[in-house]
C-alpha cells in the first residue's frame, strides 16, 4: 500500500472516531448545560471520559495519518467526521437521515475527492523550526483568546475556536512525527519535546472549547469545527512546509472547486443536522402562576349589578 493511501484509510478511521467522539460530547453538553457543569464536574462523569478516549483514539490514528501523507491531504479529509455524524446522532435520534443530509453527504464528498486528486503527494519530510513553531502558537493563542473570550455566548466563536487549536496541533504533530523519526537527529532534543508540549496544549483546548460549543447542538458548531481545522493546517502546510497542490494552475481550480463543493455540503449537512425544536404544547391544566409565566390568561370581566327600579 502507498503512503498516501494508507494516510487516506487512517484518516478514515479517525474520522468515524472522531464523529463518535462528537455525538457523546454533545449529547453530554445537552444533558449538563442547564445544570451549569463546569470543567471539574465533567471530570467526574463516565460519559466524558468515554468521548475523551474516543478523541484519544482518532487522535493517535490522526497522527498516523500524518506521517504518511501531507496536511493538504489529511486535514480536509477531516470533514468526512461530519458526514459520519449526521447518520450516527440521527440513528441515536431514532430519526431517518434525510434526503438533504444525503445530498449535503454527496456535495461534501465529491468536494473531498477533488481535493484529494490535487493534494496527493509524497509523504511529508520537512518540519518547522522552533521559531516558528513558538511564533505559529503564540499567534493562534492570542485569536483563541479572543474567539472564547470570558463572556462570549457558547457556540460559533467556540467553535472556530476549537478547529484553529485542532488544525494548528495537528501541523506540530506533524513536525514531532516527521522529526522524531527522521533518524537524522536524536529522537527527543529539546525542539521535538517543546512542539509536543503544544501540541498537548493545543489538543486539550480544542477538546474543551468543542465541549463548550457543542452546548448549542451538535450540526452547526461541529461544521464550523470541521471548516476551520483544515484551514489553519493547510495555511501552515502551504506557507511554511512546503507543500504544494498538483497540476498548477489547473489543479488549483480544482482545489479550490472541490472546497467550495465540500463547503456547501457541510452547510447542508448542518442545517439539517440542526432543526429547529418545535414549540411545547401545554398537556393539562396547570397552576395559573406557571401558566402566566408562559401565556398570559385573559382577565375574566366581572358582570355588572343589576339594579332593580321600582316603577
Amino acid at each position: 500500500m502507498s503512503a498516501t493511501l494508507l494516510a487516506v484509510a487512517l484518516s478514515l478511521v479517525s474520522a468515524v472516531a472522531y464523529a463518535a467522539a462528537a455525538v457523546a460530547q454533545e449529547r453530554l453538553a445537552a444533558r449538563t448545560a442547564d445544570a451549569g457543569a463546569g470543567v471539574w464536574r465533567l471530570l467526574g462523569t463516565g460519559s466524558w471520559w468515554w468521548s475523551v478516549s474516543l478523541n484519544a483514539s482518532a487522535a493517535l490514528l490522526h497522527v498516523a495519518a500524518l506521517k504518511f501523507g501531507p496536511l493538504t491531504l489529511v486535514q480536509p479529509l477531516g470533514a468526512l467526521t461530519l458526514v459520519a455524524a449526521v447518520p450516527l446522532g440521527a440513528r441515536l435520534a431514532g430519526r431517518r437521515v434525510t434526503a438533504g443530509e444525503w445530498r449535503g453527504t454527496a456535495l461534501t464528498l465529491a468536494g473531498l475527492a477533488a481535493l484529494l486528486v490535487t493534494a496527493t503527494g509524497p509523504a511529508p519530510d520537512d518540519t518547522l523550526a522552533l521559531p516558528e513553531a513558538l511564533a505559529v502558537a503564540g499567534a493562534t493563542a492570542a485569536l483563541i483568546g479572543f474567539l472564547a473570550r470570558r463572556g462570549a455566548r457558547p457556540g460559533l466563536r467556540h467553535a472556530t475556536a476549537s478547529g484553529l487549536a485542532s488544525g494548528v496541533a495537528s501541523a506540530l504533530t506533524q513536525t514531532v512525527t516527521v522529526a522524531a523519526t527522521d533518524r537524522s537527529g536524536p529522537a527527543l532534543d529539546a525542539r521535538v519535546i517543546v512542539v509536543a508540549l503544544l501540541v498537548a496544549a493545543f489538543a486539550a483546548g480544542g477538546l474543551l472549547l468543542s465541549q463548550t460549543a457543542y452546548q448549542g447542538g451538535l450540526g452547526a458548531p461541529l461544521a464550523m469545527v470541521t471548516l476551520s481545522n483544515p484551514v489553519a493546517a493547510a495555511l501552515i502546510g502551504l506557507s511554511l512546509l512546503g507543500e504544494r497542490l498538483q497540476g498548477g494552475i489547473a489543479g488549483l481550480a480544482l482545489a479550490l472547486a472541490g472546497a467550495v463543493l465540500a463547503a456547501r455540503g457541510v452547510v447542508l449537512l448542518t442545517r439539517s443536522a440542526a432543526p429547529t425544536a418545535p414549540d411545547p404544547v401545554p398537556t393539562g391544566p396547570e397552576p395559573d402562576g406557571a401558566l402566566a409565566a408562559v401565556v398570559p390568561l385573559p382577565v375574566r370581566a366581572e358582570p355588572e349589578p343589576v339594579v332593580l327600579q321600582a316603577s
